[in-house]
């Protein structure tokens, strides 16, 4: 074949896979629509007839399963469910909305998990986006996702330093604290033994820092007039755009760690980034923080820069790592050259 024949070739198969990915997605959906119809109504005839107690859900679930002996799901706890999605969905026509975009497991456990409506349809656009396995949204839940990311504490200087809506994904993308899982660490652990962990652990790290991470590098050399310095952590934003450089402190905030970021990101907007590129943001991550040293810290600097605490998780349960995406999957290298 010609060189364009062969490009020609793969464009066709690529637009056949694309093609079946679609169709099969729109098959999913229009079943899962299907689907949560179904146990809508289920749930309304059995909160119709509370009167009649468990014996009803009990005698309902038998009949089902005489009548049905393949079918799966028709359990008097699954049935209960049933009636908790249409308690809590039957009132919001919103809620009712998304929870038709994710699987009725996921649904089960935001209804019975969590109680404000708003809350249950953040957890639903971040399962239906990421495509959170069930093992990693009962995770997410448990570790309060929601809370660290939208009520967290997490003093930045992005409105000042940010137009609009880079200032508010900027500020949106952080959480705090965020939570690694890296595994055992030796007792007098440093920066750089928990930088490594989450090196080798990449993909959790990846899937805690959230949707549009890209990893390039750490231990990233900046030098400038032959003097060398090294970030300790850099990604690339695929939503915000941007170089984004994360410093690890195993200690509480000091003002100096904001100077130091600032070098960093002044240096990678001169060095790297591109027309293209919106301005490069900073994150530090530290053990703990007071917000007023950290607001005073960057009030004049005119970088942005957030700063947020973290946690050590040991230990992340054997099924959600055996549903974690590849590093491939996650887009972990970006080709410089070709940006």
């Amino acid at each position: 074949m010609l060189a364009t024949e062969v490009k020609d070739f793969k464009t066709t198969i690529n637009d056949i896979v694309s093609k079946i990915e679609e169709t099969q997605l729109e098959i999913f959906q229009s079943a899962n629509v299907n689907v949560m119809d179904l146990y809508f109504y289920i749930g309304k005839v059995i909160d119709d007839r509370v009167k009649w107690g468990n014996k009803f859900v009990e005698e309902l679930s038998i009949e089902i399963k005489l009548k049905f002996p393949n079918t799966k799901g028709y359990s008097p706890r699954n049935l209960h469910n049933m009636r908790k999605y249409y308690l809590s969905v039957k009132d919001d026509e919103k809620l009712k909305e998304y929870s038709y975009k994710i699987p009725w497991s996921h649904n089960s456990i935001i209804m019975d998990r969590v109680k404000d409506n708003n809350q249950k349809i953040w957890y639903i656009k971040e399962t239906y986006n990421n495509g959170w396995s069930y093992d990693y949204l009962e995770t997410q839940i448990r570790r309060d996702a929601y809370g660290r990311q939208i009520l967290g504490d997490k003093p930045n200087n992005f409105k000042l330093t940010l137009l609009q809506p880079q200032s508010s994904l900027a500020k949106e993308i952080m959480k705090d604290p965020y939570i690694f899982d890296v595994g055992a660490l030796r007792e007098n652990f440093v920066e750089r033994d928990i930088e490594q962990a989450m090196i080798d652990r990449i993909k959790m790290t990846l899937l805690e820092l959230g949707n549009g991470f890209s990893f390039i590098a750490n231990q990233y050399r900046v030098t400038v007039n032959d003097e060398e310095n090294f970030i300790d952590l850099l990604f690339y934003h695929t939503k915000l755009h941007c170089y984004i450089a994360i410093e690890l402190k195993n200690k509480k905030f000091i003002p100096e760690y904001a100077g130091k970021m600032n070098y960093y990101l002044s240096a990678l907007d001169d060095m790297l980034k591109t027309e293209l590129d919106n301005p490069s943001i900073g994150i530090i991550l530290v053990r703990n923080k007071n917000k007023l040293n950290v607001e005073y810290a960057l009030r004049d600097i005119n970088k942005p820069i957030g700063v947020s605490s973290y946690e050590l998780s040991e230990y992340l349960p054997p099924e959600i790592l055996k549903q974690l995406p590849t590093e491939e999957e996650l887009n972990l290298h970006i080709d410089l050259e070709n940006k």
